[in-house]
């Protein structure tokens, strides 16, 4: 009888030792693993001259309603700027509209907290196409912008492209008293 007794107590050691890591192991996969976000972002092109800037999307589907915010914070602008210059990609094949563009000043969201523009920068919008067919969108607000602790935002609302992809926006600012824009950084928008 004891024997038998051991003998269960042994069965039981050896099924807890298979079925418990089973059970850890599948557990992943009766979650939906499609909703997992990478915290990794890819850029292909990582010189030294390139700087990676913030941005936030509500939607990132193909051929949905979007809007996307380009961050420009505290640490991006080093002067004070008398236009901002965004250069869209030739594949990012999406509808823009002046109505549709906003300058704002915003709050950067987090965990606690949504992004969302806290005031209207009053500024002139203007989309320029070139012959290749390269689309830019320059900014010229009222007053300069000031290089301050507040962060500023490019809101666009639109309808993502109907390709999905990686699409690198550059920016450029012109500084108060040059005559030329510089390179201040760029964004890459992922579309599912």
């Amino acid at each position: 009888m004891l024997k038998i007794k051991k003998k269960h107590i042994l069965n039981l050691k050896i099924l807890r030792f298979f079925i418990i890591p089973t059970i850890f192991v599948l557990t992943p996969f009766f979650n939906n693993i499609q909703e997992v976000k990478a915290g990794l972002e890819f850029q292909w092109d990582q010189d030294d001259s390139f700087r990676r800037l913030k941005w936030f999307q509500k939607e990132n589907n193909r051929k949905f309603k979007n809007t996307i915010y380009f961050f420009l914070r505290p640490s991006d602008r080093r002067t004070d700027l008398l236009k901002i210059s965004l250069s869209i990609p030739k594949t990012f094949k999406s509808t823009l509209k002046n109505e549709k563009i906003s300058f704002c000043k915003v709050r950067i969201g987090g965990f606690e907290s949504r992004t969302k523009c806290l005031e209207d920068i009053p500024a002139d919008v203007e989309i320029n196409t070139d012959e290749s067919g390269l689309r830019s969108l320059n900014i010229y607000p009222y007053s300069p912008i000031l290089s301050n602790k507040d962060s500023y935002a490019i809101a666009l609302n639109i309808y993502n492209p109907k390709k999905s992809g990686l699409y690198q926006f550059h920016s450029y600012g012109q500084p108060k008293g040059k005559s030329f824009s510089s390179y201040l950084g760029s964004w890459t928008i992922v579309i599912d």
